[in-house]
């Protein structure tokens, strides 16, 4: 395990496990153009190239912070996947969001000066951390600014989704979601591989596991998707749209059988 410098280009990070783990330095500037944390507008080379920071690497089931640890700083997800949690009062671990290349860890802890939630690495991953000092700096402030305001827009479609709501319109909404946030990072929006558990899937939803199982058979077997483990292909986008975003003349849900524009309703996806 072991810990590099790099810039805001390559702002990305993960938590080793050594207790001294050994660094090294890079700039944004010496990063790829195409580098994942592109989407998130930190790595702009003109603005941010000579700045440096610590880059770190979280195993599989590594902590990266804990609820109740002191704000130390910010992290950008380089690659990989994490989950914010917090602990019930009943010992459930209950799901918030869940984080992808490019994406700003962290953000809870500005105000308090501790954070509010426990992030979790579901894969190997890698993140930069922007320390609390250069948080603070004028360069930075709009762009985190504009990373808060995205946040705010998710958690208010996420009380719409858990709100309002049937339990298959929040996995087919969860399902577009996390599909149009991989097209942003220029992976296929039809493919992708599932990092969580679908006990996490349903925490995070607000629904079962032996629910989000049982929907996910139902799509398959309406052709909405193909389900092969955690292996997701979305078959017919319209289809999966209409389940929430019900088209005129249907009734909603995922027996609508037409390929015709869906009219949103009240969720908005936010990429």
């Amino acid at each position: 395990m072991f810990a590099r410098r790099v810039t805001l280009a390559g702002l990305g990070v993960a938590t080793p496990r050594t207790a001294h783990p050994p660094r090294s330095q890079a700039r944004c500037h010496s990063c790829d153009p195409r580098a994942p944390c592109l989407p998130c507008n930190l790595a702009d080379a003109a603005r941010f190239g000579d700045f440096v920071f610590t880059r770190k690497r979280v195993k599989r089931g590594g902590e990266l912070c804990r609820t109740g640890a002191a704000f130390t700083g910010l992290y950008v997800v380089r690659s990989g996947f994490f989950k914010s949690s917090v602990m019930l009062e009943d010992g459930r671990d209950q799901v918030n969001a869940f984080h992808m290349s490019g994406e700003i860890l962290g953000l809870d802890g500005i105000g308090s000066g501790r954070h509010a939630a426990d992030v979790t690495a579901l894969e190997d991953s890698e993140v930069c951390i922007i320390p609390r000092s250069r948080v603070e700096e004028r360069a930075l402030r709009d762009e985190l600014c504009k990373a808060m305001s995205r946040e705010l827009v998710r958690a208010q479609a996420m009380m719409i989704l858990l709100g309002t709501m049937r339990a298959e319109e929040r996995l087919a909404a969860f399902l577009i979601d996390l599909s149009q946030r991989l097209l942003a990072r220029g992976f296929s929006r039809d493919e992708f591989h599932l990092r969580m558990t679908r006990a996490e899937i349903g925490s995070y939803l607000g629904i079962s596991l032996e629910t989000v199982s049982r929907l996910l058979s139902r799509f398959q077997a309406d052709g909405l998707i193909s389900v092969d483990q955690k292996h997701i292909r979305i078959r017919r986008h319209a289809l999966l749209k209409a389940v929430i975003f019900p088209i005129d003349g249907c009734g909603g849900g995922s027996s609508c059988a037409s390929t015709q524009t869906a009219t949103p309703r009240l969720f908005t996806v936010v990429a």
